[in-house]
């Protein structure tokens, strides 16, 4: 029976320590908000900066692994480059660290739950008073998770005190190095905690259960094991993403392999060399020691590396979304970020279709977009007007089945942003399902013998073109966006509806023209005015507030 209680509370401390970081990871990453994301953005212009900002950042967030996901996320905006993601995430891993020397200097030299208790106390009493106001909220589930951290501590060391109670646990030390580094592996890929695996391996050291070498061997086993979630939030991503994944599960692999052959002399270095003789500080300063040796031996080939990973998923892109991906949505602000980049480039494309479709040469918009090379790889302008309005159909689903994840994550006050993003996408989608409606139309105008219709289509073509000239400058332009600019734009697609069709029908008096052509003219000048104005709604959207927005709506209905 004793044997069963000492099991069944060492995985309640596995559990409490698992919501612990949980608690405490979540309240960090809402009270920093993106103040970390700007942070990270600015240290990244050269590597070395890179590095210390992953470990810097990560050593706060107690996590590695949200720091990989957030960095993918940057990946995927074109934010970060390969290299500096690289650089980042290898950082990241010395900064998980930090962790441990808290846990072996005070979780088992202190009695930390004198603390501990009240901080649980406190936290849920503040989240049950102030559970309307969303810092306070953080704030408690800070002090809920530091106190369960070192409550789950005590659980696993009292459950380890146990074992050693009940069995004779000398003998498994004897087992060799490489068990201890598989079993370190498979903890970490079920439990998804380098953490975890570490507080379990001081918890053994700690009561005698196991000695230094097997202990350094089972931290070993987690640096692999822990790369394993980075490489779950790839898959399925960009290309650019696959790569920063398939790095930092080769570093890892490498790490591993490096510290395990160099094993027994960088024990001597810790235990005889530098005189450490508690085996807990010895084991947190052996997990950093490795990882900061692995940085310095890595860092000056990481142009090298990086080429090397770019020969990988060459032409693996199938989504068509370059910004967004699953990963992202463990992040919401960041995924919010992403979500607005990524609707400005299918607006940017749905007017590069309607442009193309009236044989508008989109060269001069295509010059002045930061999109340029992205439809330049998914070769985009070269596809036929079918696969091009196919390609945007799939990624308006994509999209929208992105937008249908975020909006359960995000915040209160951010679901009128990411509902004008989405009516801004559905909006210019509609636009372009106009134009290919009347693509028969176009062709027949635009090659008509007929004067009178040859006219028609010319005058409508640059119309087109003015009216995405003057979409295109709101959409680039870096003062105020002024509801009145999007007033008189309406006006003037208002204007070319109604002056097409009756310049249409006084040159019909004076010249022959057949019933059905009379239909044609009708129907397209009622499609290109729908489309024209959908296409204002999408960019209306995109750049009004709310409030503006919702005006323009009403003016919108009121003149169609």
């Amino acid at each position: 029976m004793a044997l069963l209680t000492d099991i069944l509370k060492l995985c309640a401390g596995i559990g409490l320590f698992l919501l612990s970081m949980y608690l405490i990871e979540e309240a960090l990453k809402n009270l920093s908000g993106r103040n970390f994301k700007l942070f990270l953005q600015r240290i990244t212009k050269n590597r070395a900066g890179a590095v210390a900002g992953g470990a810097i950042v990560t050593g706060v967030l107690q996590s590695s692994s949200m720091v990989s996901l957030m960095v993918l996320a940057f990946v995927g905006a074109g934010v970060f480059t390969m290299k500096n993601a690289m650089a980042i995430i290898l950082g990241a891993n010395l900064g998980t660290t930090l962790d441990s020397w808290l846990v072996a200097g005070l979780g088992f030299k202190v009695n930390i739950e004198i603390a501990a208790y009240p901080a649980v106390f406190v936290g849920g009493l503040l989240l049950i008073i102030f559970n309307k106001r969303k810092s306070i909220q953080n704030i408690s589930y800070f002090m809920i998770g530091f106190g369960l951290l070192f409550i789950a501590l005590s659980f696993m060391k009292t459950a380890m005190e146990g074992q050693v109670t009940h069995f004779n646990l000398a003998s498994y030390s004897s087992m060799p190095p490489l068990v201890f580094l598989g079993i370190g592996f498979m903890i970490t890929l079920l439990v998804q905690s380098s953490s975890v695996t570490m507080a379990l391996t001081l918890s053994a050291l700690h009561v005698g259960a196991i000695s230094f070498l097997p202990a350094a061997a089972l931290v070993l086993g987690s640096e692999t094991g822990t790369a394993i979630k980075i490489l779950l939030g790839g898959i399925g991503g960009y290309a650019s993403k696959k790569r920063v994944v398939l790095g930092n599960l080769l570093f890892n692999v490498f790490l591993t392999i490096f510290a395990f052959v160099l094993l027994k002399p960088i024990l001597y270095l810790i235990t005889d060399l530098l005189q450490i003789t508690d085996p807990l500080i010895g084991l947190v300063t052996f997990s950093s020691f490795v990882n900061l040796m692995s940085i310095l031996i890595f860092l000056p080939f990481l142009n090298h590396f990086v080429k090397f990973l770019e020969q990988f998923y060459m032409g693996a892109d199938t989504s068509a979304t370059a910004f967004i991906d699953s990963s992202a949505l463990k992040e919401p602000h960041t995924a919010l970020d992403l979500f607005k980049k990524e609707t400005a480039f299918f607006i940017h494309d749905s007017v590069l279709f309607n442009l193309m479709a009236f044989s508008i040469n989109p060269t001069e918009t295509e010059n002045k977009s930061e999109f340029k090379m992205l439809n330049e790889k998914r070769k985009f302008i070269e596809k036929t007007q079918e696969a091009q309005y196919e390609f945007l159909k799939q990624w308006q689903g994509e999209l929208q089945a992105y937008y249908l994840d975020l909006r359960n994550k995000i915040d209160a006050t951010q679901a009128p942003v990411i509902n004008q993003y989405i009516s801004a996408v559905r909006s210019a989608m509609y636009s372009v399902k106009c134009i290919k409606d009347i693509g028969s139309n176009i062709n027949n105008l635009s090659r008509s013998s007929k004067d009178i219709k040859f006219s028609f289509y010319l005058n409508n073509q640059k119309q087109s073109e003015d009216l995405y000239k003057a979409l295109e400058k709101l959409l680039i332009a870096k003062e105020q966006i002024l509801f009145k600019n999007m007033e008189v734009i309406f006006e003037q697609i208002q204007k070319n509806y109604s002056l097409s069709l009756e310049n249409f029908y006084k040159s019909a008096e004076t010249a022959p023209v057949d019933d059905i052509d009379l239909t044609i003219a009708i129907n397209f000048n009622r499609e290109l005015f729908t489309s024209n104005k959908a296409m204002l709604m999408a960019v209306k959207d995109f750049l009004l507030e709310e409030d503006q927005a919702r005006q323009l709506n009403d003016l919108l209905f009121y003149k169609t």
